[in-house]
């Protein structure tokens, strides 16, 4: 979860870190579509969208009913980013144990680089991060920007 405190900081840090992302060639910009940092990159994805229009956000998703039990207010916010995404890739269709870990795996798999808010060496993004790092990635962690 993302203090409150810092996402105003992070959202400049992000829009800066996409903008750096931008000029040095990447047009294509995946996001995993979960609550969090995943949709703030998103709306940071489409706000250089609007500025470049050769930008494309692609969102990578672990399943149909990922925001099933989101509240209303988080599932209008999801709903609202998948309208205006260039594309929706669902690496399963049904929630089973491991689906975010696919779905993970098929970012890490499809990028050049890897832009993060990582803040502790354990969970879902540290095993992403980590895989990244793995297999070549460039990282930024903004986390660690913000200190």
């Amino acid at each position: 979860m993302i203090p409150d405190r810092e996402r105003l900081r992070l959202n400049q840090t992000l829009d800066t870190a996409l903008n750096q992302a931008y000029l040095t060639g990447k047009r294509i910009f995946l996001s995993g579509g979960a609550l969090g940092f995943d949709t703030l990159a998103a709306e940071a994805v489409l706000r250089l969208r609007e500025k470049q229009a050769s930008i494309k956000l692609i969102l990578v998703l672990p399943c149909l009913d990922q925001s099933k039990r989101w509240s209303l207010r988080d599932q209008a916010t999801y709903q609202h980013m998948l309208s205006r995404a260039d594309q929706t890739i669902y690496t399963s269709r049904e929630y089973f144990d491991g689906c975010m870990q696919k779905r993970n795996r098929f970012l890490v798999d499809h990028a050049s680089c890897c832009i993060c808010y990582l803040r502790s060496c354990r969970g879902g993004t540290w095993n992403t991060v980590s895989y990244a790092d793995d297999q070549g990635l460039s990282i930024r962690n903004l986390a660690q920007e913000l200190r």
